[in-house]
């Protein structure tokens, strides 16, 4: 069973997004900022990640790019998930090591279909 790291410091955002990854069949794990969601990592290397880009202790974007100098780092598909849309704050994020980006408010049709875009879930 693929395995996805719900990265958040909301705990409101993490179940929601744990109700409608679980409903994808993939097993679901939650980590409130990406200290935390960089140690989950180093044990355990999940498949995806839907990561926050504003949280404490450190942001979406320090830890993709911790992320990506780990062994295997490179292997999870990263999904960032934010309220900013403008050009530059994409393009950073993609220049970090983000695969595909959603912005918040989302809802199981636009994780989903990410998700099948990155090859996570069949169609």
């Amino acid at each position: 069973m693929k395995t996805c790291l719900v990265v958040d410091d909301s705990r409101v955002i993490r179940k929601v997004a744990r109700r409608i990854i679980e409903g994808f069949k993939l097993q679901c794990e939650e980590a409130a900022d990406g200290a935390e969601a960089l140690a989950y990592c180093r044990k355990t290397m999940p498949d995806a990640i839907l990561l926050d880009r504003n949280m404490p202790v450190m942001n979406g974007i320090d830890f993709v790019k911790a992320l990506r100098q780990e062994p295997n780092g490179d292997s999870p598909v990263v999904v960032f998930c934010t309220t900013e849309n403008d050009v530059p704050s994409i393009t950073e994020a993609l220049r970090a090591g983000v695969d595909e980006y959603i912005m918040k408010p989302f809802d199981t049709d636009i994780v989903q279909s990410k998700f099948q875009q990155v090859g996570l879930i069949g169609e």
